[in-house]
């Protein structure tokens, strides 16, 4: 992949996307404006050492919804509306490949996600007392991982999105779906132990759970670990995640329409 190519694309995509307020506004405005909220309330006690904090469950959380926001719902707006204006079908003429027209297409929304994480991060540990992130490897693998299974499942959604306006409808399965099964709302420990067990398979569970290893040492149901003890519990969410993103990419490749349906 030619990081040139990828990164001038990005910058155009970067220009459109700062010309179009309403979608700059959803993905940047409600996340910054909850983590706001959050850092405004008193701290959430933690107590238990086999649990997460009131705050740290609800930052983490915010993680997860950054990726909906930014990674998913932003980018299946923008591969709708670059397809049905005819641009994609154009980039495919020239020198760049079909991962390059969508990896570049979507740089700019991942990039705004990352930047997101990293605030919450920092602002989790400033103005809510939360550690350093234990183990930073893990923490970015969760972050990255997800955003680009995200950025698949948007390209996937796209294909049965006709117009940008129905990008409105099409995606909430998935919102609703990660929302309120992914342990972003409401804890997967709170939930019965089969029901608990499945709903760590939708796409944004082992994402939330890889940055949670990742920065607090446990996703909620043990003891915080070590640098090291994170990485063993940290093998079966990424699994999941890399199944993910093997299943969405061949998705695309099977079914991604790069011009209008005539």
């Amino acid at each position: 992949m030619s990081i040139g190519r990828i990164r001038a694309l990005g910058r155009a995509e970067l220009l459109l996307l700062w010309r179009d307020r309403m979608a700059l506004f959803n993905a940047v405005v409600p996340p910054v404006a909850i983590v706001g909220l959050a850092a405004g309330t008193p701290a959430g006690g933690g107590g238990r050492g086999d649990a997460l904090s009131g705050n740290a469950f609800l930052v983490t959380s915010l993680l997860g919804f950054v990726l909906l926001g930014a990674a998913y719902y932003t980018v299946v707006g923008t591969f709708v509306a670059r397809r049905e204006g005819l641009v994609l079908k154009r980039l495919r003429v020239g020198e760049l490949t079909d991962a390059q027209v969508l990896v570049g297409t979507a740089s700019p929304a991942i990039v705004l996600a990352l930047a997101q994480i990293v605030l919450f991060t920092a602002a989790g540990a400033v103005f809510l007392g939360l550690p350093v992130p234990v183990n930073a490897a893990v923490l970015a693998l969760g972050a990255l991982g997800g955003a680009g299974v995200f950025v698949l499942l948007a390209a996937a959604s796209a294909t049965v999105t006709r117009t940008v306006e129905l990008a409105q409808v099409t995606t909430l399965p998935v919102v609703l779906a990660c929302l309120l099964g992914s342990g972003v709302l409401i804890p997967l420990e709170a939930l019965p132990g089969p029901v608990a067990a499945v709903l760590r398979f939708l796409p944004l569970a082992p994402a939330v759970e890889l940055m949670r290893l990742g920065w607090l040492g446990t996703a909620g149901t043990g003891a915080p670990a070590d640098f090291v003890g994170v990485f063993g519990a940290a093998a079966a969410p990424a699994a999941t995640l890399a199944g993910w993103a093997v299943l969405g990419v061949v998705v695309v490749r099977r079914w991604f329409r790069w011009e209008p349906r005539r």
